[in-house]
């Protein structure tokens, strides 16, 4: 919904850039897909921004230097602005601006001495039902952002008639806001969240703690039916858990700066308010069976209730009481279902030292029984519609919860077991029944558990290898991993009944396959999984062994695939001495589709038979293969893993055979040297030189949102990483990955072409002034040998500059404008530069500025040619020069065609004087010669503001609001290349602490800015300009430069 408005928005608003304000950094991430999804739906072609996202997020949260972030400090120059400001109000409003809290909140800084003295008042107030109102509505805003009450409901609380909300309240009027838009019921919240905070604290002090203010709220404004927007309110203020702050003092690790999976704070906010500060567990526990009794249908009171009673009062029969109540409430919700099978497991977790192994195993039982519970509601949320809330939805997500808590709970058995008898190992990995052992273990009774015993290590090697597929195939999205714990744990529990168990004699290749078990390598995932394991050389070459022994005996088609990948990861690690993949050939030579249920033997295939070349064959219908290996996903593993982003396995590389097959976890590797990452959503580990030299660049092409690769003539479709690549039909390179899923675009950037003519050399000899304009290369009607070159008198009256030159006969050329003429007589003339802005419209639909406007004014004499500059590279193997108009503005503007095309200017015989440009139809692929402008801010630290801007008038617009705004030019130069509409460019620094904004832009019709922020410059430094793989432009800023 949010992403249609949004499209709407933006095509009906003549595709301006939409600016969408959005809570939280998941709803952003999510939001962009949907947009880009949504702009594909409806096929939006355009060259703009299509939306800004302004983010609200926690102030503790990891800050990414690729945002721009507005904190809760304000500069020196915002401070002024600021003061001015409450100047004008004081003037306007006199003492009244005092109550502007939210103005003075941040006109001071964010001062915590002036929100003391906004809420001093609270120090010594006299207890009535406005303070009674003023302490509920502080803490619902204390706690809960954007939250409010209804006006009829604070006069509820009255029960005075005629009395007024602003009377109720007396002196702490100014503190509240009421808020009416749309002929709504008037909205009643705190003046700002920070005074509801000070307001909350200031009043605990005083004796009206948070825990009986929250009772009151309950009792006051929860009475009968609850409006579901308070019932929301009610819920986040009492159940919803924050991400865990950052402690202080902890320093982001500079190695590894990988985002994990947040964990979350046990509670919420208030609850651990009022566990912390009033010291009294037994108070969060009475809140919270108050919610439960008022919102009897709610399952998350119940559940936040189970929690706190497991694991603050460790009081566990009151927590499975708890836990169970909220199953009932909502039987069918696997997340809720969670709780009780966390309330065994801690319960098991802290049983006394040498608790016997009938209690052990009875409560085992119940945990498992619990987590069992969850797993099958979990896989049945993802097949059947879900009620919730009084709605229905389809979950999204799969809960892994249950399986993970089922393997901690077969961690906590087996150590508790086995610390007690070393006889329990045995029997846990079945290498003895239990009824075999009951002597040793001294309690015959236990055969009752013979059936546990039975299934447990089945259950666990089922588990873990859903676990290996869930944690090697994918993670939660593109920025975060899984928290470690999960692989940890899950590894360990492994470890604990598989990796030292024995299998069946009977079976042929059974001893093999439990060789294989040891090395965690007994499947595909396994060994794709060996190098993220750290697996040793030793062990990654007796896998390959031990899987070319099970060819002859099990499942001969995955020990071949299985066989090669282990060939695949020890060249990987660069291992000594490699063996030959033996069984390579026959697998590429076996027609497809392949016999399997799994897609991992079709990625193998693509791997092998994807072409290094444009110009190679290929044998195998690669568009087939990648359909195949899609199905066989959906049917293996896309109802577990399709909320989540699947990671790249596998890079195409340079090299040949099984060499050009480049791991992932080679390229995570190369972390400690680029300090750049591959979880990254802005891919920029592929700018690195390493994968620059490595990895293998391939050709497409972006058609109506789509990428396709040609293979053999025929057009292959290819996913790609980020969909907001895919925003423009053209030509595009990249890195080609492999997911579980199939093939996968990364690093989508424009093809560009190599420059087809060189620019001649400059005659050096001759001082060239500086800022001068040159236009393309010297075109062939007119030399550059034979022109005279002239400065102007430069004239400025107001704001119009002008520039007079005059020549004898002969042939000249303006060394400002560039603009050429040949008289055979005295001459002069001046001219001046016009805005293309007044003059874009009817009928100029469709063309673009390829040159300055200028007017032009003959003075004395006759020109008898006249060469406008524009700004299109031009050649003789050109296809666009008829593609050129010029603009004639008189009376009324008038679009003509051009008499004669050069490299470099439009030629013009027997010219007439009224103002004209050169404009060129909008076209992809058109190149345009471009000028570097950078100016110094008068900001307090070193700002710079870097233009790309078209050779011509657009120059002089910038440099002259640049002036205005007290900038100085400090560098002027010509890109190396020209530029082709939708060519992506970027600026770079050697500056290690600069921050640059935008960092990347798309070459378009109109200039493009960068802003360069350096807090502590004081050296030289070095500035490039680049497209794609191609530098365009490289320019040194001096110190002298920006400190003179």
């Amino acid at each position: 919904m949010v992403a249609a408005e949004v499209v709407c928005l933006f095509t009906a608003g003549n595709h301006k850039t939409v600016l969408l304000l959005v809570n939280g950094e998941e709803v952003s991430r999510a939001l962009k897909v949907s947009i880009m999804e949504e702009m594909a739906n409806q096929k939006v072609a355009t060259h703009k921004h299509v939306v800004t996202l302004l983010n609200c997020i926690r102030r503790d949260s990891n800050v990414k230097s690729d945002n721009v972030f507005l904190t809760e400090m304000l500069s020196d120059s915002e401070k002024k602005n600021f003061n001015d400001k409450k100047a004008e109000l004081k003037s306007r409003f006199g003492d009244k601006c005092n109550r502007f809290h939210g103005f003075n909140i941040m006109q001071s800084n964010f001062s915590e001495a002036y929100i003391q003295d906004a809420c001093s008042v609270f120090k010594t107030i006299e207890r009535t039902e406005g303070t009674q109102l003023a302490a509920l509505l502080s803490l619902l805003n204390a706690y809960v952002p954007d939250s409010y009450l209804l006006e009829s409901q604070c006069l509820d609380m009255i029960k005075r008639p005629n009395m007024s909300l602003e009377g109720m309240l007396e002196n702490l009027s100014h503190l509240i806001i009421t808020i009416q838009q749309d002929g709504s019921e008037a909205k009643v919240r705190m003046a700002h969240p920070m005074i509801a905070q000070c307001c909350t604290e200031l009043l605990a002090e005083a004796g009206v703690t948070r825990s009986d203010t929250a009772k009151e709220f309950l009792r006051c404004l929860c009475r009968g039916e609850v409006p579901p927007f308070l019932a929301a309110f009610v819920k986040i203020m009492l159940t919803k858990r924050r991400p865990k702050q950052k402690a202080k003092g902890t320093e982001e690790n500079p190695i590894n700066r990988t985002e994990k999976k947040e964990e979350s704070d046990l509670f919420s906010r208030l609850i651990l308010h009022i566990h912390t500060k009033e010291a009294d567990d037994s108070e969060c526990a009475s809140v919270l069976e108050m919610a439960t009794d008022t919102f009897d249908q709610n399952p998350f009171f119940p559940q936040a209730l189970a929690r706190f009673y497991c694991l603050k009062l460790k009081d566990y029969d009151k927590a499975e009481t708890w836990a169970n109540e909220a199953k009932k409430r909502d039987p069918q919700n696997s997340f809720v279902a969670d709780t009780l099978g966390h309330v065994h497991k801690h319960r098991l977790k802290n049983l006394r030292q040498y608790a016997k192994p009938e209690d052990i195993l009875n409560l085992a039982i119940k945990a498992f029984k619990a987590f069992e519970e969850e797993e099958r509601l979990a896989e049945q949320q993802l097949e059947s519609n879900v009620k919730k809330d009084g709605n229905i939805h389809v979950s999204n997500v799969f809960n892994s919860r249950g399986l993970f808590g089922y393997l901690q709970v077969c961690n906590l058995v087996f150590d508790l077991l086995v610390s007690q008898n070393q006889t329990w190992r045995d029997v846990l990995t079945k290498k003895e029944s239990l009824n075999s052992v009951l002597g040793s273990l001294g309690d015959s009774s236990l055969i009752r558990f013979s059936d546990l015993m039975n299934k447990l290590r089945d259950e666990v090697e089922k588990k873990c290898a859903f676990f290996d597929r869930y944690l090697t195939y994918s993670k939660p999205s593109i920025e975060e991993d899984d928290p470690e714990y999960i692989s940890r744990e899950t590894s360990a529990c492994y470890w604990k009944y598989v990796g030292d168990s024995t299998s069946s004699p009977s079976e042929k290749g059974a001893d093999l396959i439990q060789k294989l078990k040891l090395k965690h390598a007994d499947t595909t995932t396994g060994v794709l999984a060996c190098l993220d394991r750290e697996c040793p050389e030793s062990d990654l070459k007796e896998i390959t062994t031990l899987w070319e022994d099970t060819r002859l005996h099990k499942d001969p088609d995955t020990a071949e695939v299985n066989n090669i990948f282990a060939h695949i990861m020890l060249r990987n690690m660069s291992a000594t001495l490699p063996p030959d993949c033996k069984h390579l050939t026959a697998f590429k030579q076996k027609l497809h589709p392949i016999p399997t249920a799994k897609p991992e033997p079709y990625m193998l295939a693509l791997l092998l038979h994807w072409p290094t070349d444009p110009g190679d064959t290929c044998n195998l219908d690669l568009s087939t293969l990648i359909n195949h290996a899609q199905q066989l996903y959906k049917q293996a593993y896309a109802k577990h893993l399709r909320a989540r982003y699947l990671r790249p396995l596998f890079f195409i590389g340079k090299g040949q055979g099984l060499d050009r097959i480049v791991h992932r976890n080679v390229l995570e590797g190369r972390q400690l040297e680029t300090m750049q990452f591959l979880q990254q959503s802005d891919e920029k580990i592929f700018q690195t030189p390493w994968v620059k030299k490595h990895l293998l660049k391939v050709r497409g092409e972006i058609q109506e949102y789509k990428l396709f690769v040609t293979v053999n003539g025929k057009k292959i479709e290819v996913a790609v990483n980020l969909q907001n690549s895919l925003w423009k039909n053209r030509k595009v390179c990249f890195y080609l990955g492999f997911t579980i899923e199939g093939p996968v675009a990364f690093a989508i950037n424009t093809e560009t072409a190599e420059q087809k003519e060189k620019l001649p050399e400059r005659d050096t000899s001759k001082q060239q002034p500086p800022y001068s304009l040159k236009f393309g290369a010297c075109c062939s009607e007119m030399d550059a040998r034979d022109l005279t070159e002239l400065d102007p008198e430069v004239n400025r009256v107001d704001d119009v500059q002008t520039y007079s030159l005059q020549s004898d006969a002969g042939n000249y050329e303006c060394r400002v404008s560039g603009l050429r003429w040949v008289c055979k007589e005295k001459v002069s003339f001046k001219y001046r530069f016009l805005s293309w802005e007044d003059h874009m419209k009817s009928p100029c639909d469709g063309y673009t500025p390829a040159g300055p406007l200028m007017d032009i004014t003959v003075t004395t004499g006759v020109i008898e040619e006249v060469h406008l500059p524009h700004s299109v590279s031009v050649d003789q193997n050109s296809t666009f020069s008829g593609e050129f108009a010029v603009l004639h503005v008189d009376a009324s503007d008038v679009l003509e065609k051009v008499p004669k095309v050069t490299s470099s200017h439009i030629k013009f015989l027997q010219p007439t004087f009224p103002p004209k440009g050169v404009l060129i139809r909008k076209m992809e692929g058109i190149p345009f010669y471009q000028d570097v402008l950078i100016h110094k801010t008068s900001k307090e630290f070193l700002t710079l503001e870097v233009h790309v801007v078209p050779r011509g008038s657009a120059q002089q617009e910038v440099e002259g609001k640049q002036k205005s705004c007290g900038s100085m030019l400090i560098l002027k130069q010509s890109l190396d290349k020209s530029m082709r509409i939708g060519d992506p460019l970027a600026l770079t620094t050697d500056q290690a602490d600069a921050i640059i904004q935008p960092s990347d832009q798309e070459f378009g019709y109109e200039s493009l800015s960068f802003e360069v922020f350096i807090r502590n410059a004081d050296s030289d430094f070095a500035l490039r300009l680049g497209s794609g793989e191609n530098t365009v432009w490289t320019g040194t800023i001096h110190k002298g430069d920006y400190q003179n």
